[in-house]
């Protein structure tokens, strides 16, 4: 099975935890935060200041926080798009990531 593999061009804040990302593909995707803003990685982005922090590595092209949080740019480009579909992927995420920390 191959992996597309994508590369985060540029981004911009446009709103409140809420970023317009652009691929080296030429897809543009508006993506809001806030509903992957849970545990120890991604709850203290609730936090604006530290949000607004983010940059671009170019090295591994993808974003990044001061905290340690970043993406695969690969996640970033399949981002999700409606409402509904965010919330399933999130409910998705949250299992396995539980399932991963009892496991550990």
């Amino acid at each position: 099975m191959k992996h597309a593999v994508y590369k985060v061009m540029s981004f911009a804040i446009i709103a409140p935890y809420t970023l317009r990302v652009d691929f080296d593909d030429g897809m543009s995707r508006e993506i809001d935060f806030r509903p992957i803003f849970e545990g120890e990685l991604y709850g203290p982005l609730r936090d604006l200041c530290l949000f607004e922090k983010v940059i671009l590595d170019r090295e591994v092209h993808t974003l990044v926080w001061p905290n340690g949080a970043d993406f695969d740019p690969a996640t970033l480009h399949d981002w999700p798009s409606q409402p509904d579909e965010t919330n399933r992927a999130l409910e998705v995420w949250r299992r396995q990531n539980q399932t991963a920390t009892k496991a550990a």
